[in-house]
């Protein structure tokens, strides 16, 4: 599913003019980007948590050239679904 039809589905379901849904959307998204770059976990209680995760410093081989690269340790963001979410989606199937 895009963000276009998440936007008619909910634009349907309430009534709201698409454009003004689309805005909504864009903008939890750029709360949530800003939030995850500030080191800020987000939690949507019933749905889940975005969270930083911090990958730890690895040594890397590339094979071709036959050396060694470190890769320095880095944030990475991730999504983990809610228990109300994970059995909602487990139902289904």
């Amino acid at each position: 599913m895009t963000k276009a039809e998440i936007a008619n589905e909910i634009a349907k379901a309430t009534g709201i003019e698409k454009p003004a849904v689309v805005t909504v959307i864009e903008q939890f998204m750029t709360v949530v980007k800003d939030s995850l770059a500030h080191g800020e976990n987000v939690y949507l209680r019933g749905f889940g948590s975005f969270i930083v995760k911090t990958r730890a410093e690895k040594t890397a081989r590339n094979i071709s050239k036959n050396t060694t690269l470190v890769i320095p340790a880095h944030n990475i963001p991730a999504f983990k679904p809610a228990n109300v979410f994970k059995n909602e989606v487990f139902r289904l199937k």
